[in-house]
Formats: structure tokens, sequence, C-alpha cells
């Protein structure tokens, strides 16, 4: 195993680096913490490190200072809790004059392959003259255990597939303002092909029939091994089918009860506690998430049913039955997908009569910002309903403005709660920041 590390780090001393996209994450060093990006498989994480890489060779840094691998690669797959500190020894082996006389930049792609890496990092960056940046496919790197026995050394940042502007930087389309009649027409004309297409970056630009099945292996590699293997499931075929029943609901309610009996008509004999575990899985593989109601009891968020979401709503649509999913679902979790890589906790808000908002962004001691989506306000029953929801959630929450998404229209209302604005999809996901705040 020694000679194997030995050998993939020099190869990476003379491979060329593919660097795509430059993206709008600013992760930043400090000193003795590691830096690590988590997010879904194929969102781009293993080309962001080498956007890194690149910046510190043009700033001077020798590549032979700088020492990557990528855990997922087969050939560590010999690599355990307990001689995951055979990749330092293999690099001092090539490089033994720069121990401890010069810094060396380790990067390490989707470190979670290997078990035990929180104390073999924590060692690294206690022990050695070492700058520590890493990547992850699992939300658990977020966690608290994780921040235990890395014992406060990790600063975490999360990536998700090109966001709208990403999409329009792959297409060399400059979104700033003034917006020309003319830049305008292109960033519309791009929007739809971004709602075709979705944010993977190795999708953007192929024909559908090759995007749906990129799409499609994404959803096997995703469940097999960063659930079925990962977790050593039991029932993997259950598995599958609940993905399949979440992401053809994309953007409705869910509970596990239905869950289970759903699965339980299919022959499955999963107990409940079980589903539980598969969609929290789901969730810590950044593939699906839960949003939960917004109130103030944390026992009436949890009892009542969730909304779920995939991280990419064109891979719901190469995925998805297409029976559930209708296209104003499609661009609800387009927008939750947007606002979610600015805020890490959303929720949707059902008044007192009953009516829904869809997202309500929480700031401190109450709701911060309220966004509704609806394809179009066309149809009168529609715009009533919509607008009446909005207008009743901003009344209770004590909002006075609030946001309805659609596909293309625009428009300033005034109700006796406040202003509801009225953007068209593509001018919402440009308006956003390109970070969290």
């Amino acid at each position: 195993m020694l000679e194997t590390v030995k050998s993939l780090v020099a190869d990476f001393a003379e491979m060329r680096l593919a660097t795509g996209v430059p993206r709008r994450l600013r992760m930043e060093t400090v000193r003795n913490k590691a830096a690590v990006c988590i997010g879904v498989r194929r969102s781009g994480k293993s080309t962001f490190l080498f956007q890194a890489i690149e910046r510190l060779v043009a700033g001077g840094v020798p590549r032979e200072n700088i020492l990557y691998l990528n855990f997922f690669d087969d050939r560590l797959h010999g690599l355990r809790q307990d001689n995951i500190g055979l990749v330092m020894e293999a690099y001092y082996s090539l490089y033994p004059e720069k121990k401890g006389r010069e810094t060396v930049h380790c990067f390490f792609d989707e470190i979670q392959a290997v078990r035990g890496w929180e104390s073999f990092v924590d060692r690294l960056m206690r022990t050695e003259k070492c700058v520590v940046t890493l990547t992850g496919s699992s939300a658990g790197m977020l966690s608290k255990e994780v921040a235990t026995q890395m014992r406060g050394r990790a600063l975490s940042w999360e990536m998700f597939p090109f966001s709208f502007r990403e999409f329009l930087d792959f297409k060399g389309i400059d979104a700033s303002a003034p917006l020309s009649t003319r830049k305008q027409l292109l960033i519309r004309k791009s929007f739809s092909e971004y709602w075709e297409t979705g944010g993977f970056p190795e999708v953007a630009g192929l024909p559908r029939h090759l995007r749906v099945k990129i799409h499609q292996e994404y959803f096997q590699t995703i469940l097999f091994r960063d659930l079925v293997d990962r977790h050593d499931v039991q029932h993997p075929r259950a598995v599958k089918d609940l993905a399949h029943r979440l992401v053809d609901n994309s953007a409705s309610l869910y509970s596990v009860n239905r869950l289970t009996g759903y699965l339980k008509s299919l022959g499955h004999k999963v107990p409940k506690s079980s589903v539980s575990d598969y969609v929290a899985w789901f969730e810590d593989a950044y593939f699906l998430f839960s949003v939960r109601v917004f109130d103030a009891s944390s026992a009436r968020r949890e009892t009542n049913p969730k909304r779920v979401y995939c991280v990419d709503h064109a891979l719901v649509s190469s995925v998805s039955s297409g029976v559930l999913v209708n296209a104003g679902h499609l661009l609800e979790n387009l927008v939750f997908v947007a606002l979610r890589r600015m805020h890490p906790t959303l929720h949707y808000y059902k008044t007192r009569t009953g009516h829904e908002v869809d997202f309500v962004v929480p700031g401190r001691g109450g709701a911060r910002a309220l966004v509704q989506v609806c394809e179009s306000l066309a149809e009168e029953e529609t715009r009533k309903r919509e607008v009446t929801a909005l207008a009743e959630s901003m009344s209770e929450l004590g909002l006075k403005e609030g946001i309805i998404v659609t596909r293309g229209e625009e428009e300033d209302i005034r109700t006796g709660s406040g202003r509801i604005l009225v953007v068209p999809a593509w001018r919402f996901l440009l308006e956003l920041p390109d970070m969290p705040d």
C-alpha cells in the first residue's frame, strides 16, 4: 500500500489539471484549521480543488509542495483507520527534505471514504507543517461529532451544482448590471437552457439523451455507493423504490408513515425506523432535502408532514416517472435549491386558514422572508389563491413584503398586508447573492 500511495503522489506532481469554470464559492484558509468543501457527488468539488491548486502554483508554490489524493480511487481502497498515516509516510519518503521545514498543501478528495479520517487530519494539523483542504459528499462532515473529533480544527462550506449565475459564467455571458435589452434576451434564452439541463457541470451543453443517461448514472451511484455500500443496507431494492417515490414527489409533502405504507404495498418488509434512516441518509448525501413547517413548537415541526426536494430540478426530470411531477413542481424545486444555497435552514408556512406558502427564510426571532412559487398567475383562481396565501402569511408573521416567483411574469401587487413582488425566475436567481450571508 505504501508504494501505491507513493505512486499516486508522484503521478499528481506531473498531472495536468482540468480546472473548468471558476465557482462563485470563496473558501478561506484559516491558520490551524482545515477547510472542508461538502456537497453532492459530481457537483464540481474536485475541479474546485484543482482551481485552488492552480492558484497556489500561479502564486509560486512548487507542485512538489502540493499533495493531492482522491480517496474514491480504487487503488486506495485498502486504506483504513489504522493505516491512513501511510499517506504522509509516502509523501515524506518522496520529499524528505520538506518535513518540518516547508509548508505542504494537502488536498484530500472525498476523505469520508476512510473511517477515522478525523483523527488523522487532526493529528496532521497538530504535528506537521500542513495546510489542509478536504472535500466530502456527506453532510455528516458538518456534524457535532466530527467537530468534536477535529477539536474545532475545521471550517466547512457547502457546494451545490451550478447556480444560474455560474451557468451563465459557463456560457460566457456577463450578467452584471445594467441589463441591456440584448443582454436580457441572452439571459432569458440561457435560463431556458438551464431549465432543461440543470446545474451539474458535466451535463452542461450536452444533448438531452446524454444528459438523461448521465443523470441516471448519478442516481444509481448515489444510491449504491453513498447509501447501500456506506451504510451496509440490507434492503437495497427498498432504498431504490423509496428514492424513486421521493423524487416523483419532489416539492410535495411526505410523512414516514405514508412512505412505510407505500413500501409495504410493494412487498418490502421494512420497519418505520429503517425508512426514517433511509430518508436521513438521502439528506446526508445531499441528494434529497426535507423542509419542515415553520412553527415555534419543535414537536409540531417534527410531527407535521415535510416537503421533499431534490438537489437538482433537471435530475428530477431525468429520473422521475413524470406522472406526479409537473413544471410547477420543478420550478419550486429550482427555487428551493437557489435559496438553500444561501440559507442552511428553510421552512414552509401554513396559515391559520390552511393556506400554504412554499418558503420561509428564518431570521433572528422569526421569519425574515417569504417566497411563493407559481408557474403562472394568468388564471384568476390561481392568482387569488397564491396572493391570499402570501398576504395572510405576511400578516401573521409581521412582514411587509413577500415574493412570488413565476416562469416569466412580473408585477407589483399592493395588499392590505403589504407589497407582493411578482418576479420571473431568471431575475429572482440573478438577484440572489453569490455567497451565503
